[in-house]
């Protein structure tokens, strides 16, 4: 079985280990890191992930900078992105700016359950080659 690649993009580089540690724990998925928005786009390039989790509120190149360079580029576009942030809770999403409309956004409080819930609801379904 091929598994899933899922990649995240957040500048807390200590959730981002407790996170893959989590994801890598259920033997389905490949987890990569990348603590901020340019070397994200740089290793989504790379892996072709089936799933990206980007943190909204970075230094630099926040989420929604990371989201739009993802869909500006052709051989990355239609990577799957679901939002995982501190800052807005799931009933907040529908305020929230244009770019968290039509993606999938998770509190940073998600328990592993609803994490791996909302993983496997988004990842690409498409096998690899």
């Amino acid at each position: 079985m091929n598994k899933k690649i899922v990649l995240i993009i957040d500048d807390e580089e200590n959730f981002c280990k407790l996170v893959k540690k989590n994801i890598e724990k259920t033997g389905e998925y490949e987890v990569h890191i990348a603590t901020n928005g340019e070397d994200g786009i740089k290793l989504a390039r790379e892996i072709k992930p089936d799933l990206l989790l980007l943190d909204v509120v970075m230094p630099g190149m926040d989420g929604s900078d990371v989201a739009s360079k993802i869909r500006d580029d052709q051989s990355i576009e239609d990577t799957p992105i679901v939002f995982l942030t501190a800052i807005v809770r799931e009933e907040e999403s529908s305020s929230q700016p244009s770019f968290t409309r039509g993606y999938s956004l998770l509190a940073k409080t998600v328990s592993v359950t609803e994490l791996m819930a909302c993983i496997k609801e988004n990842v690409r379904r498409c096998p690899r080659p």
